[in-house]
């Protein structure tokens, strides 16, 4: 159970009055996307800026990380603070960015192949850690920057440029592996269904803990059997099929379900867990690390200045 203390806290904060919203257009960022005509991280990027608008968020109190990817170019696609970071290090460079200004809303931006492969490693501990982050992970199951490769979610089976007889790996199961590392908050969506992914990424801002949400976004490019057409006629909604995003294990049991019925929505959702910077005494008090004084004689700044050049 969470402390009291935090429990305060996250009820003063979910009960405080929202802003009205700023206009979607007022997140357009200053560059165009690059993507592919039909690829469905233009879905995405839409429901991210949608999402904060409705939550009444302004520029400033967003920052946007990525990796290294297709879907990792969105940063420069939306008006907040960004980041374009290393391939697999965005939860590495958001957790330092989260923990040094923790009144920020971080939002971790990816792809498969940078969030499950290269990233794989952070993804397991930033969860387990329950770090205060949003993670929306592009997912096309195919590496679609390097023009068509095996990604770790890719079909068992399945022909790429690099299995050109087919993949004999199994692929990775996202949803299941979040909840058993530690997400508080496992979600699905599907770049087709937009309403319902502003909604489930919305939930992911606003929940205090580290909030996964993985996107079905098919790469029209490279790869031609998880197309729009797949998932709009297998995708169903968990809150139609009266799904308890609160029951651990039922969470676990949907997460693994995939066939002519693949679940989208909220997998589960704990909002007892305290996160990473609520249990670190020297951010109890104080507010962020990024608006103390430094507190460092100019002295000793010039010492370790001549320490290290």
């Amino acid at each position: 159970m969470a402390e009291p203390a935090i429990t305060e806290t996250r009820t003063a904060l979910l009960n405080r009055p929202r802003r009205a919203p700023l206009p979607v257009k007022e997140f357009k960022g200053k560059a165009d996307p690059d993507w592919c005509p039909g690829c469905g991280d233009f879905g995405v990027l839409n429901a991210l800026k949608s999402a904060v608008s409705e939550l009444g968020l302004r520029p400033h109190e967003v920052l946007t990380i990525s990796g290294i990817g297709c879907s990792s170019n969105l940063p420069g696609y939306i008006n907040t603070y960004g980041m374009h970071t290393l391939h697999g290090r965005a939860l590495a460079v958001a957790t330092g960015a989260q923990l040094g200004n923790h009144e920020l809303k971080v939002v971790v931006t990816g792809g498969d192949g940078d969030g499950f492969g290269i990233g794989g490693n952070h993804f397991v501990h930033a969860m387990r850690r329950n770090v205060d982050l949003t993670y929306i992970v592009m997912d096309n199951q195919i590496y679609g920057l390097t023009t068509g490769q095996v990604s770790p979610t890719s079909r068992k089976g399945m022909k790429t440029k690099s299995t050109p007889h087919g993949s004999v790996e199994n692929p990775v199961n996202a949803i299941p592996l979040a909840i058993v590392c530690g997400a508080t908050y496992v979600a699905r969506g599907f770049s087709g269904q937009q309403k319902h992914l502003i909604e489930l990424i919305k939930g992911a801002i606003e929940h205090k803990g580290f909030a996964f949400v993985d996107v079905f976004s098919p790469c029209v490019t490279y790869n031609k059997e998880n197309t729009h057409e797949y998932f709009k006629q297998r995708t169903r909604k968990l809150e139609e099929m009266g799904h308890d995003p609160s029951n651990f294990q039922a969470a676990i049991e949907k997460g693994g379900l995939w066939g002519d019925e693949i679940p989208i929505g909220l997998f589960y959702r704990n909002d007892d867990a305290p996160a990473l910077d609520e249990m670190e005494p020297v951010l109890a008090e104080g507010g962020s690390l990024s608006h103390r004084p430094l507190d460092v004689s100019a002295e000793n700044v010039r010492a370790v200045i001549a320490e290290l050049m």
